[in-house]
């Protein structure tokens, strides 16, 4: 295991990356206190296949039908929501009638 500072590995690079790739093991450090190790990328094991799981998970025929015990803890018994206001629309400004002078 080399270990190199800082300063060493920016005027060294390309001779620490030969090194890694060669099967050398590069740790680098600041002030001698290890901070990083160099290690070479590997190949991986090609393209990723889809559909791991295909035929594994099923979904019961029942699964989309609506479930009342969800819908109370989510609406406290009703189905819909009450409408709420966003709190980026202004509030309607109150009409008062002005005295005529």
């Amino acid at each position: 295991m080399k270990i190199v500072n800082i300063h060493a590995a920016k005027t060294q690079l390309s001779r620490l990356i030969a090194d890694v790739v060669a099967g050398e093991e590069v740790v680098i450090a600041k002030a001698g206190t290890p901070l990083v190790r160099l290690v070479p990328v590997t190949a991986g094991d090609g393209p990723r296949r889809l559909g791991t799981l295909a035929g594994a998970v099923v979904e019961s025929a029942d699964c989309w039908e609506p479930d009342s015990e969800v819908e109370a803890l989510f609406y406290g018994g009703s189905v819909e929501p009450t409408p709420a206001r966003r709190a980026a629309e202004p509030r309607p400004k109150a009409r008062t009638r002005r005295k005529k002078p």
